[in-house]
């Protein structure tokens, strides 16, 4: 792995927006250089330390399922070399980090979907027994496996503030019926093709998110990342038994580590309000998120 970068300085492109973990940067008209630093974002806010070497991870296996699923629905890659539109002296901040995509017009809709009840959705159970105006079964305790996969939209937020979950009613009204409705049946099929493949390897994806957008045809495509740690839970199947078991959240390859940690996190001994700035990570903290990423790379991929 390179060094962390925490933030890229490409000057040959015009940079478009910095998201949480990704520098968008305009290539011509139609096109994109999506680059993935090493930051890491929790709870909508931006953690002041990289995570070494996770920009890297995160495309990697990105490009995995995007190949991995490409029957399912077309996405935004190019087939180009994304160190072809920079300079010489760039291709390091680019180099195995960066996808060259096409540029769509997004859906303001996060696609969600839940094949267990964790983080909000959990939350959101317990208060009515449903998720997103999904009704559930009653009894169902946390990290529940659903009975079938669920589809909970979300609405985008801008940087620092927090996602909201959205009923799919509200999602037809935003995007429209037809679309609405296409975007829910491939997300199911993409989780349940990414999840069942997932489970070969002993993994559980608990949840995902994906992101779609419309080409100049007006073709639905999949664009952002896919399926990654950043985007997605991934629990190991060897101890989620016991962890639900005793009413915890499952050990998890994904950011979780961090949240729990920020969740116990003391600020002027309080603690945290889950705002901007975030309590500084420890070295540990740091590297064993790291090695969590690794690993569930590693073992998607063996």
């Amino acid at each position: 792995m390179t060094s962390a970068l925490l933030e890229s300085s490409i000057t040959s492109l015009p940079l478009l927006a910095r998201g949480k973990v990704r520098d968008n940067y305009a290539v011509g008209a139609d096109r994109l250089l999506m680059v993935a630093s090493d930051r890491l974002s929790a709870f909508d806010v931006v953690m002041g330390e990289p995570i070494p070497g996770k920009g890297e991870l995160l495309t990697q296996m990105a490009m995995f399922w995007f190949q991995r699923l490409g029957h399912v629905v077309p996405n935004h890659l190019t087939g180009e070399d994304p160190e072809s539109v920079v300079t010489e002296a760039e291709r390091a901040q680019v180099r195995g980090r960066s996808m060259l995509v096409k540029r769509l017009k997004p859906l303001p809709v996060e696609a969600v979907v839940r094949g267990y009840l964790a983080g909000s959705g959990w939350k959101e159970y317990q208060q009515d027994g449903r998720v997103c105006g999904v009704q559930l079964p009653a009894g169902l305790h946390n990290a529940a496996k659903l009975p079938e996969p669920i589809f909970t939209p979300a609405t985008k937020a801008e940087m620092g503030e927090h996602d909201e979950n959205i009923s799919f009613e509200r999602m037809v009204e935003i995007v429209g019926k037809e679309l609405a409705e296409q975007v829910r049946e491939v997300s199911i099929r993409l989780y349940r093709e990414a999840a069942d493949y997932a489970l070969t390897k002993g993994i559980i994806i608990a949840d995902t998110k994906f992101e779609f957008g419309l080409d100049e045809a007006g073709q639905l495509t999949l664009m952002d990342e896919v399926l990654t740690p950043d985007s997605s839970r991934y629990w190991p199947v060897e101890s989620y038994a016991d962890a639900v078991a005793r009413g915890d959240n499952p050990p998890s390859y994904d950011k979780q580590f961090v949240r729990d940690w920020l969740e116990a996190a003391q600020v002027d001994g309080k603690p945290w309000g889950k705002q901007a700035p975030a309590p500084a990570l420890p070295a540990e903290v740091v590297e064993n998120t790291a090695a969590k990423y690794r690993e569930a790379l590693q073992r998607l991929t063996a």
